[in-house]
């Protein structure tokens, strides 16, 4: 991929490394703010690209999200070409994921591997040894088995890439996008796993305090007659009430029934049929 400014004059290696800053690690990139630019212009054409290679709707590399997801990016040119200004040949984008995986035995297993996320070799320059000299490049600088990361949505060339030159051939099947192999989880030391934290440690139950105690001893003793604890003057006088009435009465029929009795009784002297009455009545008489 050709670029109308001096490529070797933005990398001087061969295979660069870029992170978030776009700094190689020679720290020559980083000096000026119009290297940066042309690496932002490079960036985002590789990833334009390599969503066209691999038929996608939009971009999954761009400069914006290098920086933003703290991802890291290789990238391969070829120095002598372009009438000695350098073309760029392609680049491989690795990460960190928190990944919920499978193993053969169907147990969840939370690991946080290095993933490869996007990988792009100009196609006219594939089948030359590029993606292999890049992939080696990359597996160097991290120290690391390429059975030992997990590979997002690759792509049918790239799964045959990976069982032509690293005889990745049986993958585990997964829930998401990614792909991982047998020897993922061969070797559990190897595997990142997530360290679950420490349950904080129950506090003590504290008892009611002395003032919870009183309220709630003032508020039983002003309680109506329905809800007044056993041992209450009022459930005493409400308990010889219902002892006079017939077993097969309701307690709550008792007021009832006891005002009705008053009021029959209050009323008894003024009934014309009282003794009181029927003799006064027979002393006009006489």
């Amino acid at each position: 991929m050709e670029f109308p400014f001096d490529i070797n004059q933005l990398f001087s290696e061969r295979i660069c490394f870029l992170d978030q800053t776009f700094a190689a690690e020679n720290g020559q990139s980083a000096a000026r703010s119009d290297l940066q630019a042309h690496i932002v212009t490079v960036i985002d054409e590789l990833g334009r690209a390599s969503a066209k290679a691999q038929q996608l709707t939009a971009p999954i590399t761009s400069a914006s999200k290098l920086q933003s997801q703290f991802h890291q990016l290789y990238l391969l040119k070829d120095g002598e070409s372009n009438r000695g200004h350098g073309v760029v040949v392609g680049f491989l984008k690795v990460g960190y994921k928190k990944l919920f995986l499978l193993d053969r035995r169907g147990v969840h297993i939370e690991a946080e591997p290095l993933c490869v996320l996007d990988f792009y070799i100009a196609e006219n320059l594939q089948r030359h040894g590029c993606g292999l000299d890049l992939f080696d490049f990359m597996l160097q600088h991290k120290n690391l088995e390429p059975e030992l990361m997990a590979y997002d949505r690759p792509s049918h060339k790239f799964l045959s890439f990976l069982a032509k030159h690293y005889c990745l051939i049986h993958s585990v099947p997964q829930v998401n996008n990614f792909v991982v192999f047998e020897g993922f989880f061969l070797n559990k030391t190897a595997v990142p796993l997530r360290k679950v934290p420490l349950k904080k440690p129950d506090g003590e139950i504290k008892p009611y305090s002395l003032v919870e105690r009183e309220v709630v001893h003032q508020e039983q003793r002003t309680l109506p007659w329905p809800f007044v604890p056993p041992h209450s003057p009022q459930r005493l006088v409400s308990s010889q009430c219902s002892d006079s009435l017939s077993a097969g009465s309701s307690p709550s029929k008792v007021p009832l029934q006891v005002t009705a009795a008053s009021a029959l009784a209050g009323n008894r002297d003024q009934s014309p049929h009282s003794p009181v009455i029927e003799r006064s009545s027979a002393r006009r008489t006489r």
